[in-house]
């Protein structure tokens, strides 16, 4: 196989203008990790059944005309497997909102499927590599899925359709994580990330263990080695919702919690994605909600509207993102700190310990950093980092 070649790399950084769309949480894996988990395997849930392709492309208009997005994140459940992907996709890339799918690849393992995507104006896969062979057929629950997913890769070298990778830091890919840094070398992956395994969604009830969740201390180390073979092969990594003091400082440029997300062109805009994230937007029946700012969704937020209104209306759009990501870490997803937090020199720009982790783990794992005087800046660390330009 011959990878592609290399693309330019900045180390400008600005907000993101990248859109996200649910289809519906129809999929072909059973991934124990899911954050969409139940909603999966129960049928009759009102996000399960896939949307019709007119109201897909209805906010993939809105995304574009309203919110001025330019590129989108098109996820299912499985998107791969949703009736007229291609037509979806052609109508994007039409109206210059250039199509990612957000996929575990297993259709592609037909070479003619990859080959209509190319021609429907995908720009490129992000590819969900959580680990290899038997273990990867294990934690998605389909014996074979890891060869269907190698013979897809394989499919979109020879077709020409980029690929990134998203490896989620269960306790079972952990051994795996410096061969699929290999494997992302070799079929010439663009990017990879490695995103803690989180208490979002359909994980916040309960569904989450200490057989799949690790403690940072275990994921540390084989995650450095796996930044350090990816640095090696010139290849972007990231590292999402991951405590900064859980890493040395010269891997911090990687560490993408929520402050730090909105500067990455492959993340999504926080207020098109506070609009799509409503539930009339990820279901098959009813229409479309009105179209919110980033302003008012803040202002659901008691967090938000705490903050005196004569300073919150003066408010830069940095801040205003800023914000959204406090509301996103706390509200969402019950980010804490430790105690000993409070002496981090990073801590305004940290999010802290995932929700549940304490009563898996405890606190004792964090260790303040050190600072001259407190981070203020969100890209305080991320600003020495080269991210590819596409």
């Amino acid at each position: 196989m011959n990878a592609p070649a290399r693309l330019p790399t900045t180390k400008q950084r600005s907000l993101t203008r990248r859109g996200v769309v649910w289809l519906g949480q129809t999929c072909n894996l059973r991934c124990r990790f899911c954050y969409f988990q139940t909603r999966i395997e129960a049928k009759d849930h009102p996000e399960h059944p896939f949307m019709s392709l007119e109201k897909a492309i209805a906010i993939a208009d809105t995304l574009r005309g309203h919110y001025d997005n330019r590129a989108i994140d098109i996820q299912g459940g499985e998107p791969t497997i949703f009736p007229g992907i291609e037509r979806l996709c052609e109508h994007c890339a039409g109206i210059g909102l250039t199509p990612t799918l957000i996929t575990n690849g297993l259709a592609l393992a037909n070479r003619q499927s990859c080959r209509r995507l190319v021609e429907a104006g995908v720009r490129d896969l992000l590819v969900s590599v959580h680990g290899l062979g038997d273990s990867y057929d294990d934690v998605v629950g389909v014996p074979g899925a890891h060869k269907k997913q190698m013979e897809a890769l394989s499919n979109c070298l020879d077709v020409g359709l980029p690929v990134r990778f998203n490896c989620v830091l269960t306790r079972s890919a952990l051994p795996q994580l410096v061969a699929v840094a290999a494997l992302a070398a070799e079929v010439g992956a663009r990017v990879v990330n490695f995103i803690a395994f989180n208490p979002f969604e359909d994980q916040q009830t309960g569904e989450r263990s200490r057989k799949d969740v690790p403690a940072y201390g275990e994921v540390t180390p084989p995650l450095v080695k796996a930044l350090d073979s990816l640095e090696r092969a010139g290849i972007e990594a990231n590292v999402r919702y991951f405590p900064l003091c859980q890493v040395p400082d010269a891997y911090r440029k990687n560490i993408y919690d929520f402050q730090q997300l909105p500067y990455d062109s492959h993340e999504w805009d926080y207020a098109s994605w506070s609009w799509t994230d409503m539930k009339p937007q990820r279901m098959r029946d009813g229409g479309l909600s009105p179209l919110i700012t980033l302003r008012e969704a803040n202002l659901r937020s008691p967090l938000y509207r705490a903050i005196p209104a004569e300073v919150s209306e003066r408010f830069t759009t940095e801040e205003l993102y800023r914000e959204n990501a406090r509301i996103r870490a706390v509200e969402h997803c019950g980010y804490r700190y430790a105690p000993a937090c409070e002496a981090c020199g990073a801590r305004g720009i940290c999010d802290g310990f995932h929700g549940d982790y304490a009563s898996f783990f405890g606190f004792g794992e964090a260790a303040p950093i050190e600072t001259p005087a407190p981070i203020t800046d969100p890209k305080h660390y991320i600003d020495a980092q080269d991210k590819i330009v596409d």
